[in-house]
């Protein structure tokens, strides 16, 4: 079955190759036989690339230990769960999901891609192979996952304990659907840049790719959130941490290319700066890539530490961008830009989003990367941290938050800013109360988180009169108005929902970093401590087993006002003899929205443990809100006028001959 895996990975390189030259050559011809070759090819990639994937998870679910890769990050003991897991908890295993991914959507441009123009279908499937020959050859060149063992060793070295966890099993998919859904962005632009045109097939295909991209790059990162707030035992949901840089950037990025692919589907606008917007996106992913894969950065997600392979990935990157940018330079002058409007419009609120959201990204992307030049060019190491992103970050984000609402409620081409503001008085009424309530009854020392809560409220109260306004709400009478509300469109819908959801994410945000406690403290069996008026009783350690490590398991009581006991935390400090490492288990108890979070530190001779206790307030509408926006995209994507491909048109009425007089 290696053997199978291994040779299909080799035929679905020589297929990309095949579909990279003959759909090119024929576009360029005008050989539609060459053409159509790009569409059975593409599918035969992906169903060879799936085999080959499979092959590898037989291998890790058999703990067949004479493949180099299974050997490294598996064990016989590990629950099977984890052992199919690790089959992309790897740099190699990874990267052979990375390119499923990529002919997946290839085959799916083949196989619903029936009403596009020949020539663009041609193209688009011709650039989507180029990135699959690169990183196959990448795969088969520096990472084969099927690398064999001679002879085979008795048992795994086991996953990095890290990795053996439910979410890793939900974060890498999700987060490579996002980065990679952006290629079909990337080939559509690169073939609109060969044609030498955009054309309205072009804008009906390139925003539902952008927008199914975007949902699943929003749940990655939640999730990843996520997953290092309760593995890591730290507490924190975002660090800032370079790899975690390298997946925001390319959202950033996303959304801007979605909003600006809204103005010219809506208005046949800004077909320049949809092109541009695609090509950088899908170039921050690939900078991403590169910076999890090459070495050059030392972290917890970070996977890959071969130099070699870091060179590889950087021409990769060196060829698609400086190739797609050189690409954009020669025919930009030659696209037509598309439709005019007035500053105050909806497509100017569009682009003063984009200009904001570009300049974070670049903000971003320059804190990420400067430590990295001046290491290269002077040796000298140095650490940018939390302080200049939040600062720099977070004094773009306030004026494009206070806009936010503004943007749906503009007319098209010339608005009326007066009117949008009236409309959204109910709103800043909401959010100065909420900045009130918080000043005056929860915090007033903390005019943040006063500003915090009532840009959240801002944003959700926006996002309601959005929908209250486009039914007629006060106008209209009620059962006019219901009416109305049932027949908008669900983009509607899922604009509100997006960015609703951005507000209950800010809330969460909010509530953790402006009104959280934490304490830290040595705590002996059978003694209590309160925190946020909550009184915890440590109950005591006890040693467990496990199928592949061993623990210490301590348990906590949570006591009521009258003593009795209304809830129990379980924290843990694991130890893996495959790996010889050691792990914190944090305990989290969900009351409503908030959490309090446990994490063991070390033991004491006499029995005593450190015990990290935080009690983090509205913490769970950090990621609830990534789920709303996940479901604001979702419901934009169910709009049928967005349905991916162009309609089919109509088959003309036949008229029996004599009908006509």
């Amino acid at each position: 079955m290696v053997e199978i895996g291994h040779f299909a990975l080799v035929l679905a390189f020589a297929l990309a190759l095949v579909q990279t030259v003959v759909p090119l050559v024929g576009a360029r011809a005008g050989n539609e036989r060459m053409m159509a070759v790009g569409g059975p090819t593409a599918i035969t990639g992906f169903a060879l690339t799936a085999l080959s994937f499979a092959a590898l998870v037989s291998a890790y679910a058999g703990s067949d230990f004479s493949v180099v890769n299974v050997w490294e990050n598996s064990h016989s003991l590990q629950p099977m769960i984890y052992k199919i897991t690790g089959s992309w908890g790897n740099h190699e295993g990874s990267m052979l999901l990375w390119v499923l991914i990529l002919t997946f959507f290839g085959a799916l441009v083949a196989a619903f891609g029936s009403n596009l123009p020949a020539t663009l279908k041609a193209n688009v499937l011709a650039v989507q192979g180029s990135i699959g020959t690169a990183f196959f050859l990448f795969i088969l060149t520096t990472s084969n996952p099927f690398a064999r063992l001679s002879p085979a060793p008795v048992e795994g070295r086991d996953l990095n304990p890290i990795l053996q966890d439910l979410g890793l099993a939900i974060h890498p998919p999700l987060l490579y659907l996002g980065y990679v859904g952006f290629s079909i962005c990337f080939s559509f632009s690169v073939a609109a840049l060969i044609d030498g045109r955009i054309d309205a097939a072009w804008a009906r295909w390139v925003r539902p790719w952008t927008l199914v991209a975007w949902i699943f790059l929003t749940g990655g990162i939640a999730m990843g959130s996520y997953w290092a707030y309760y593995e890591l035992g730290w507490g924190g949901f975002w660090f800032w941490d370079p790899v975690e840089n390298a997946s925001f950037m390319p959202w950033l990025a996303g959304t801007a290319l979605l909003h600006s692919a809204i103005v010219m589907e809506k208005r046949s606008a800004l077909k320049i700066w949809t092109l541009l917007l695609a090509i950088l996106t899908f170039s921050l992913s690939l900078l991403g890539t590169f910076l999890v894969r090459s070495g050059v950065l030392t972290s917890v997600h970070a996977f890959a530490t071969d130099p070699s392979r870091g060179v590889f990935i950087l021409c990769i990157l060196l060829f698609f961008i400086g190739g797609s940018l050189a690409l954009f330079a020669l025919r930009a002058a030659s696209l037509t830009a598309g439709g005019l409007f007035q500053p105050i419009s909806r497509e100017g609120a569009l682009v003063l989003n984009n200009l904001f959201l570009t300049t974070a990204a670049a903000t971003v992307l320059v804190g990420t990367l400067y430590p990295l030049g001046l290491e290269a060019l002077t040796g000298d190491k140095i650490s940018v941290g939390a302080p200049f992103f939040n600062l720099t970050f977070g004094l773009l984000m306030l004026p494009l938050l206070l806009l936010v609402p503004f943007g749906p409620l503009l007319a098209w081409k010339r608005g009326d800013i007066l009117a949008a503001a009236q409309r959204l008085m109910a709103a800043f009424g909401a959010a100065l109360l909420a900045a009130i309530v918080t000043l005056v009854f929860i915090d007033g020392s903390s005019a943040l988180a006063a500003l915090g809560a009532g840009l959240s409220f801002w944003l959700i109260m926006g996002a309601l009169t959005d929908l209250a306004a486009k039914s007629g709400f006060g106008s209209v009478t009620f059962p006019i108005m219901l009416r109305r509300f049932a027949g908008l469109p669900r983009s509607v819908f899922g604009t509100a929902l997006a960015h609703a959801g951005l507000g209950i994410t800010l809330i969460g945000i909010v509530g953790t970093l402006g009104f959280g406690s934490e304490h830290i403290l040595t705590m002996r069996p059978q003694e209590t401590v309160e925190i946020a008026g909550r009184v915890v009783h440590f109950d005591g350690l006890m040693p467990m087993k496990g199928p592949n490590y061993s623990e210490d398991r301590a348990r906590f009581e949570l006591i009521g006002a009258n003593g009795q006991v209304t809830g129990e935390i379980s924290s843990a400090k694991r130890f893996y003899p495959a790996r010889q490492m050691p792990t914190t288990e944090s305990g989290i108890k969900t009351i409503g929205f908030n959490q309090l979070y446990i994490s063991l530190g070390d033991e004491a001779a006499d029995g005593s443990v450190v015990v990290r206790i935080w009690w983090k307030p509205l913490v769970t509408l950090i990621w609830l809100g990534g789920v709303v926006m996940m479901a604001g995209g979702t419901v934009s994507l169910a709009d049928r006028r967005l349905r991916v491909g162009a309609p089919a048109k109509r088959k003309a009425k036949t008229v029996p001959a004599g009908s006509l007089s």
